[in-house]
C-alpha cells in the first residue's frame, strides 16, 4: 500500500478534506518546540465520524504492512514537539472549531476552539476556564485538554484537568464514546463490554488497584505536573468513582482523540490589585515566596532580568501588535522601566502576587498586606490598584517567548529545560545550583527565565544557534543535569508543557522502571497497535531528539 492509496482511501472515506500539499504539509511540520517532522497527509475532519473514520482507515494500512501512525493537532503552540508526526495529521482547527453550548457553571467544546473565541462565549455568562496558558491569545482547546495545560490562575484554580468532565473520543480502533465519571456500578457494567472499551476499563480498574501503593508513592509531590501518565488521578477516592478523561487529559493524543469535551467552568473575581517586588538578592527569594503566598494571592508570577532587558529593547515591536489608542498608552506606562534599563538598575527578578476580590478596596487591602508581611526585608515594591495599571507586567510575562522567537535573529528559541516544577521550600538549595549548571554551558546560549514563583514551576527559554552541532549537542548533555537536579530536591520535569519529543526520554529517570511499566501497559491497552502519536510519553529515544532537532537559521 502507498501513501497514494492510503490519500484515496482516507478521501473516500472521511467527511471533511484530505491533502498531501507541501505547504499544508510544511505548516503541520512544525510547533513552537525545536523540532521538525514533515508529515505525509493532512486531514480536516468535520465531525467526529470523519475522525473515527479516519482512524480506521490507517489502522487499516497499518496492519496491511504500511509503518503509519497519526496525531492529532489544534493550534500548533505545544513547546514539546508533542502534535509532530511523519504519518497523518488529523487537523481540528478548520471544521471542528465550535463551543457548542456554555451552561451556568460549564462548557462543551470542540478541541479546534482557539481559546480566544472560548473566552468570549464563557464571558457572556461571565465565566472562564482559569487553567488557560499564557499562549491565551494562540492556543486551541485542543491542546490545553491533551497537555493538561496550566498558567497564572493555576495557584489559585488548579490545572486544566481539574476542569475536565467527560470527553467524546475515538479509541485506536476507530470506535467511539464517553469517558466521564463512573461509579462502582457503572464502572462493573463497563468491564462487561466485549469491545476495545471494555478491554480498557478492565485492564485499568486492575492495573490501578493492584499498584494502588506504587502509584500513590511515584505521583509528583508537586503543585503541578504533566509528566508521564496521570493514573493517579482516575479514581476519586472522596467520592469512588471512576473518569477515565482524567486520564486523556495530559495523555498527549496517544490513549485516544478527544472530539468533545466538558469543561467545568468558574466565575472570576472582578477585581484585582498587584503587589510587584523589583528582587536584587536571590537568596531571600523562598522567605519572600513563603511570606506572600500566606496572603493567598490568586496568582504569583515572575521574570527576571533578560526577560526586562528584552521587553524594553523589543518594545516597538510588542506594542505594535496593539491598536494605536493602546500601544500609546501602554508606551508611556513603560517609561520608568525603560529609564530603569538606561541606568543599569534592572532587578534580578521581577515578582508580581495578585489578589482578586469582588472589590478593588478588598484586593487593595490584601495587596497591601502582602507587601506589609515583607517590609522589614526592605525591599524595593509597588502597588498596581487595577488591571489597566499591571497590565503592562502581564504583557511581558505572556510575551517573553514570543518576544524571543520573533525578535532576535540567527539564534533559535530552544525549550528543552522550560518547564520543571521544584519545591518553593527547596530554593535556597535549588536555585544556586542551577544556576552553577546554567553558567558552565553559558556561552552555547543566551536565556530567559520567567514562570510561576508560587508554585515552583520556572520556564527557562535558551536561545541558541543551533546549526552548530555543538551546540544540539549541549541540549543533550544540559538537560539531564538539569533533571537530574530536579528530582532530587523532589520536583518534576514539565509542569505544564508535557513530554512530547523532548522530555519522553526523561521519564525512566523521574519515575523509575516499575512505573514506566505501567505507563507501557496503558498504552499498549488502549493504543496496542501504536498508530496513535506514537514516540511520546512511552518509547521515546535520545535519538529521535537527536534526528528531528531543527538545523536550519528561521
Amino acid at each position: 500500500m502507498t501513501i497514494e492509496d492510503l490519500k484515496q482511501a482516507l478521501t473516500s472515506a472521511v467527511q471533511g478534506e484530505v491533502t498531501s500539499d507541501e505547504n499544508a504539509r510544511r505548516e503541520a511540520s512544525r510547533d513552537t518546540s525545536l523540532f521538525m517532522r514533515m508529515p505525509e497527509l493532512i486531514v480536516y475532519p468535520e465531525n467526529a465520524d470523519a475522525v473515527s473514520a479516519a482512524v480506521k482507515e490507517v489502522r487499516k494500512a497499518h496492519e496491511a504492512g504500511m509503518p503509519i501512525s497519526l496525531a492529532g493537532r489544534s493550534a500548533g503552540t505545544d513547546m514539546s514537539g508533542g502534535p509532530l508526526t511523519t504519518g497523518v495529521v488529523i487537523s481540528f482547527t478548520k471544521h471542528m472549531h465550535h463551543v457548542l453550548e456554555v451552561g451556568d457553571d460549564y462548557a462543551v467544546t470542540e478541541p479546534g476552539v482557539f481559546y480566544r473565541d472560548f473566552e468570549k462565549e464563557t464571558l457572556k455568562k461571565d465565566l472562564i476556564l482559569p487553567s488557560y496558558p499564557a499562549s491565551r491569545e494562540l492556543a486551541a482547546l485542543g491542546g490545553i485538554v491533551s497537555n493538561n495545560s496550566g498558567g497564572e490562575r493555576t495557584l489559585e484554580y488548579g490545572k486544566t484537568e481539574k476542569y475536565v468532565e467527560e470527553v467524546d473520543v475515538v479509541l485506536s480502533d476507530g470506535s467511539q464514546t464517553t469517558f466521564k465519571a463512573l461509579s462502582p456500578a457503572e464502572l462493573a457494567e463497563k468491564k462487561q463490554l466485549t469491545s476495545l472499551e471494555g478491554d480498557i476499563y478492565r485492564t485499568m480498574d486492575a492495573l490501578l488497584t493492584e499498584h494502588a501503593a506504587l502509584i500513590e508513592e511515584k505521583r509528583p509531590k508537586v503543585s503541578k505536573n504533566s509528566a508521564g501518565y496521570a493514573l493517579w488521578s482516575i479514581k476519586d477516592p472522596a467520592t469512588g468513582s471512576f473518569n477515565l478523561a482524567k486520564l486523556i487529559c495530559g495523555s498527549q493524543g496517544t490513549l485516544a482523540l478527544w472530539t468533545k469535551a466538558k469543561l467545568r467552568l468558574v466565575k472570576p473575581k472582578e477585581h484585582r490589585a498587584m503587589l510587584v517586588i523589583f528582587l536584587n538578592d536571590l537568596t531571600i527569594l523562598p522567605e519572600i515566596v513563603r511570606r506572600v503566598l500566606l496572603q493567598n494571592p490568586e496568582s504569583f508570577e515572575s521574570y527576571d532580568d533578560h526577560t526586562f532587558s528584552l521587553a524594553v529593547k523589543f518594545m516597538p515591536q510588542m506594542l505594535a501588535q496593539m491598536g494605536p489608542l493602546k500601544a500609546a498608552k501602554l508606551g508611556i506606562d513603560f517609561i520608568p522601566e525603560a529609564m530603569t534599563v538606561a541606568t543599569g538598575g534592572v532587578p534580578k527578578l521581577l515578582l508580581m502576587a495578585e489578589f482578586a476580590e469582588d472589590t478593588i478596596e478588598e484586593a487593595d487591602r490584601r495587596a497591601t498586606a502582602a507587601r506589609d508581611a515583607i517590609a522589614d526585608m526592605h525591599l524595593n515594591t509597588k502597588i498596581e490598584k487595577n488591571e489597566k495599571e499591571s497590565e503592562k507586567y502581564w504583557i511581558v510575562r505572556r510575551e517573553s517567548f514570543n518576544l524571543l522567537r520573533k525578535n532576535v535573529h540567527g539564534l533559535h528559541t530552544a525549550p528543552f529545560i522550560d518547564d520543571f516544577v521544584v519545591p518553593p521550600a527547596s530554593y535556597p538549595e535549588f536555585l544556586p545550583k542551577l544556576n552553577a549548571i546554567l553558567q558552565k554551558y553559558s556561552s552555547h546560549f543566551i536565556y530567559t527565565v520567567a514562570g510561576h514563583i508560587g508554585n515552583g514551576n520556572f520556564h527557562i527559554i535558551p536561545l541558541m544557534d543551533l546549526t552548530k552541532e555543538e551546540n544540539r549537542q549541549v541540549i543533550l548533555d544540559l538537560a539531564p543535569e538539569v533533571y537530574k537536579l530536579v528530582i532530587e530536591v523532589g520536583g518534576t520535569t514539565t509542569g505544564e508543557h508535557n513530554d512530547g519529543i523532548i522530555r519522553t526520554p526523561y521519564l525512566p529517570m523521574l519515575f523509575g522502571a516499575d512505573m514506566i511499566e505501567l505507563f507501557e501497559k496503558t498504552k499498549n491497552v488502549f493504543d496496542p497497535l501504536h498508530i496513535l502519536n506514537p514516540g511520546k510519553k512511552v518509547d521515546g529515544t535520545f535519538d529521535d531528539i537527536k534526528r528531528d532537532m531543527i538545523t536550519t537559521v528561521e
